[in-house]
């Protein structure tokens, strides 16, 4: 009998079973993955931008998690040796009309205390050389980092604590025998745990239905396809260069991202995947299409958006395209200075009237906690999604409760 099941082993899932064994040394965990590695889907194929938090709402999940972990994640970088860097971004408008959507941005990173300072297009070109717009932010707390290696050292520390973590071990049932014990059916044998946190991402709604919990919305999956520029042109970008957002639709659109290993992505665009682990554009899964197909949460979302929709699919079957929204920022790129690299799949929350659900979604059941969408910036946030996870848990009945007097 464990106290403590996680299923899934991104770095949501490790970062709550690791901030459990600090808050519980005693109890028994054990961590559910269904593939055979670790930070497999959405932490292994995100861009490693550790966020400031500029985008999101003073006083939501994701404003208050980002800014903190973003201080965090440096600190637990800093004290494991992981590489890391705060090379800052610059958020800039390219057209008149964008200066008023720049400003509330600006604003928006003033209320959430994060040190953001507007700049003139000269300033901007003092940063990023190569950049043409008509003004822009400096966000000096945006980093970037290889979470890949963060989950790493989080697995290190959860087996250090004593924890289990079992790969290539797929959830397929779950039944609640008594008020206090979930068993666990999977492809890989039947555990027994007093409480079951789940942190299945793509999975996650499903997950939460099996457990007889309503998730109030449906996971549906967005994949952003990148492309990464050629070495001899990588000289091009210094730090992260954005633009700025389109207010009426839920993506940031194309970028420029410098990774923690010399790379630089370009992108990503957003268009409905057809598997919920559809990483190429060839990828479908019948069940995952057919549930998408008829939810009438994606209808009205895609009537909503239609049109920005549609230019989304024309950049992923077109690089000419995709390079015309680059050349919006760096006008220099060419499409001979790209070339395809890795895609990634959001797990979008996706409620009944067609809102995208905004912020972190949190929702409890009995003797569980369901985590139903925590998509960017969730790995930047997620050791303090992990405390804030075991906040809202009991303390297991046979383990002693420490009292700072």
């Amino acid at each position: 009998m464990y106290d403590f099941a996680i299923a899934g082993g991104g770095i949501v899932g490790l970062s709550t079973a690791m901030a459990l064994g600090q808050q519980y040394p005693d109890a028994r965990i054990v961590v559910l993955e269904k593939e055979s590695r670790l930070a497999f889907h959405q932490t292994g194929n995100n861009s490693g931008v550790i966020h400031s938090g500029i985008y999101y709402k003073p006083g939501s999940f994701k404003a208050q998690f980002c800014r903190d972990g973003s201080r965090s994640i440096v600190e637990f970088c800093q004290k494991h040796d992981i590489d890391y860097e705060i090379c800052g971004k610059v958020i800039v408008a390219t057209e008149e009309k964008e200066l008023t959507q720049l400003e509330k941005l600006y604003q928006r990173g003033c209320e959430n205390g994060l040190g953001v300072t507007k700049i003139s297009a000269e300033q901007v070109k003092e940063i990023e050389p190569h950049v043409q717009c008509l003004a822009g932010i400096r966000v000096p707390t945006t980093g970037i980092v290889d979470y890949k290696q963060v989950c790493q050292k989080y697995a290190e520390i959860i087996a250090s604590q004593g924890g289990d973590i079992r790969l290539n071990t797929k959830v397929e049932k779950i039944a609640t025998i008594t008020s206090n014990t979930h068993v666990i059916a999977t492809n890989n044998g039947t555990f027994e745990a007093r409480y079951l946190i789940n942190c299945a991402g793509l999975h996650s709604d499903r997950l939460a239905r099996l457990a007889q919990v309503e998730p109030q919305a449906k996971i549906v999956p967005f994949r952003g396809e990148y492309y990464e520029l050629v070495p001899e042109k990588r000289y091009l970008v210094k730090t992260l260069i954005y633009p700025v957002p389109n207010p009426d639709f839920p993506f940031l659109g194309v970028h420029f991202t410098k990774m923690i290993d010399g790379n630089v992505h370009a992108g990503p665009n957003a268009v409905l995947s057809l598997k919920r682990e559809g990483y190429k554009k060839t990828d479908f899964d019948w069940q995952d299409f057919i549930e998408v197909m008829t939810y009438r949460g994606f209808w009205k979302l895609a009537a909503k958006h239609a049109d920005a929709g549609i230019q989304e699919i024309i950049r992923s079957f077109s690089k000419a395209a995709f390079v015309r929204s680059l050349q919006r920022l760096i006008p220099e790129v060419q499409a001979d200075d790209l070339i395809p690299t890795h895609a990634g799949v959001r797990a979008q929350a996706l409620m009944d009237d067609g809102k995208l659900v905004d912020d972190f979604l949190i929702i409890p059941g009995e003797n569980s906690v369901h985590i139903c969408n925590a998509p960017s910036p969730a790995a930047t946030s997620s050791l303090e999604i992990g405390k804030a996870i075991v906040k809202q848990i009991p303390a297991p009945q046979h383990t002693p409760v420490a009292i700072n007097i």
